[in-house]
């Protein structure tokens, strides 16, 4: 299987390339288009600020191959925010694949969220094998509202989108490969699509 974890200058992407590597799977890191159309399996990941990530997307033309892409795709923690429609970080347009708005949260709350936090209202394959309320690992400032592709809902102040999926696109707001076993098994259910 060929895994390519988009590589654009915005991401953790080390610690998703040894979640992969204990499952088994050599991943490549690369921001070749070429590269990223042919894999089987692409990763979208993201850590940082939105309208900086959203600069190099540009810079690279990856922000007009993604929306096309026909393989499976998971976008993870930034990578997810920026598959919506926008964000308010740094009043950010996204790339409109999520049907939906990226809003920070509160400052009745600490900001960022940081630790574990349960997942719920489970509704996709992505989560075959995993329990409702199960615990899984998130650090953000920012959260994507509610919508129909929602496919995880977490609460923090407010309930929101923690797992979105429209068609062959997924993504997690939670970091499935710093979140134990059960983020370990949901990484295997991605290849598994």
């Amino acid at each position: 299987m060929k895994l390519v974890i988009i590589n654009y200058g915005a991401g953790n992407i080390k610690s998703i390339q040894f979640a992969f590597k204990r499952l088994g799977y050599d991943a490549i890191l690369s921001n070749d288009p070429e590269e990223i159309k042919a894999a089987d399996k692409v990763i979208f990941p993201g850590v940082g600020e939105a309208s900086s990530a959203m600069v190099k997307l540009k810079e690279s033309g990856l922000d007009q191959l993604i929306p096309n892409l026909k393989q499976p795709v998971l976008g993870i923690c930034l990578g997810m925010q920026l598959m919506c429609l926008h964000t308010e970080e740094g009043d950010t347009e996204g790339l409109g694949i999520f049907q939906t708005k990226v809003k920070r949260f509160s400052n009745n709350v600490k900001v960022p969220q940081m630790g574990w936090n349960v997942i719920k209202d489970l509704k996709s394959n992505l989560f075959k094998g995993i329990k409702e309320n199960e615990y899984m690992y998130l650090v953000h400032s920012y959260y994507a509202e509610h919508c129909n592709e929602t496919i995880a809902a977490t609460d923090y102040q407010i309930n929101y989108a923690s797992a979105l999926r429209h068609e062959n696109f997924y993504g997690t707001q939670f970091h499935p490969e710093k979140s134990g076993n059960e983020g370990a098994k949901i990484l295997e259910n991605f290849l598994d699509l």
